[in-house]
């Protein structure tokens, strides 16, 4: 099963929605990196369930453990384990629909490929797995931060139709954090919270955009040919629960434009070569160019929703399915720190790999 990423950043997740809990070893984090688990703590913070009305209501703590790979405020350079417990899974909710497939979750793939499912929660292909990136994530953000003052923001750029002004260079911690949608343009987070929250009392869901913008990122970074920097992040935020498209740069947009229109003009500024523009959004050649990385993630609805559907049991017969259990009405406010996490493992990996090849 593939629960493991990254070369020399290396981690393996574990756990089920509701089993008796979730983590991630990490190895290959150098020694005698400042960490405390208050760090980690903060980033799980961001994710857990119940932070607000438009959040699922799963009244979870996810209070870390680190077991092992840390003494005295600092990384040993062996593997670091971290534990978060399931305290508050109902498994009973799913009882009604265990020999159900449930439309646009992987109960029926998981099933298709193992010949067996855990109907609890979803299990495996549950968002509670990502606990253990977001973890390792925050182990990255430090190693990032200390070794080259890199930082890492995400924030919600669209729900539904509605679209957010944003330049990500302004962007601020403080302003994403100021709703709880995690959108940096107050005006738009207003109307998103308020469609979220219609969506959820009509028993629907939405989905929308993660947008990312990556500082302070060394030039350099990335692996031609087939380890380009913005294919590993491509790789890295599709494997989040519920992602459907991503995209770099101008993106989609870029499509649009003529070869001059989108060509980024080199500069002298500070001593060093920059661009006059960042339609490349940081990436040139599949190696980061100094600039700041802007990326994008697209997130399906929710798939879970009260409202009634069509579907199938195991043994094929049509059945109205109308789910129960405490879901996202809206899973972007949550996938946030997700997005981050992958952008900070993808980015740590791709720094130790340069450190090791050329100093």
């Amino acid at each position: 099963m593939g629960s493991s990423f990254g070369q020399l950043f290396r981690l393996s997740t574990f756990g089920e929605s509701h089993g008796g809990g979730v983590g991630v070893v990490l190895d290959g984090c150098p020694p005698r990196l400042p960490l405390t688990l208050e760090e980690i703590q903060r980033d799980l913070d961001r994710r857990r369930p119940g932070q607000s009305r438009i959040t699922t209501p799963r009244d979870e703590p996810d209070r870390a453990e680190i077991l092992s790979g840390l003494f005295e405020g600092q990384t040993l350079g062996t593997p670091i384990a971290i534990l978060v417990r399931n305290t508050d899974a109902r498994s009973g909710a799913y009882e009604d629909f265990k020999n159900t497939y449930r439309p646009s979750h992987a109960d029926f793939t998981y099933e298709a490929k193992y010949g067996i499912r855990n109907w609890q929660g979803g299990g495996r292909a549950s968002a509670r797995e990502t606990i253990g990136r977001v973890a390792a994530g925050a182990v990255a953000r430090a190693l990032l931060a200390h070794a080259a003052g890199v930082e890492v923001l995400a924030y919600v750029k669209q729900v539904w139709t509605i679209g957010a002004q944003i330049e990500p260079s302004a962007v601020t911690l403080e302003a994403v954090e100021g709703n709880i949608v995690r959108c940096p343009d107050a005006a738009a987070a207003e109307h998103m919270i308020a469609r979220i929250d219609e969506a959820r009392r009509a028993g629907d869901s939405l989905g929308g955009v993660v947008e990312c913008v990556c500082r302070r990122v060394p030039s350099g970074l990335g692996e031609p040919v087939f380890d380009k920097l913005e294919a590993d992040l491509a790789r890295a935020v599709m494997s989040l629960p519920a992602s459907k498209g991503f995209e770099i740069g101008s993106g989609f947009d870029g499509v649009t434009l003529t070869g001059i229109e989108h060509n980024d003009p080199f500069t002298t500024a500070d001593g060093r070569v920059r661009t006059t523009t960042n339609r490349s959004g940081g990436v040139q050649g599949g190696i980061s160019n100094g600039e700041d990385i802007v990326f994008r993630v697209a997130f399906k609805p929710t798939a879970t929703i009260r409202q009634a559907q069509q579907t199938v049991d195991r043994s094929g017969q049509p059945v109205t399915l109308a789910a129960k259990g405490r879901h996202d009405p809206c899973v972007l406010p949550r996938a946030v720190p997700m997005v981050e996490a992958m952008a900070l493992l993808v980015l740590a990996d791709h720094y130790l790999r340069q450190r090791a090849q050329c100093g």
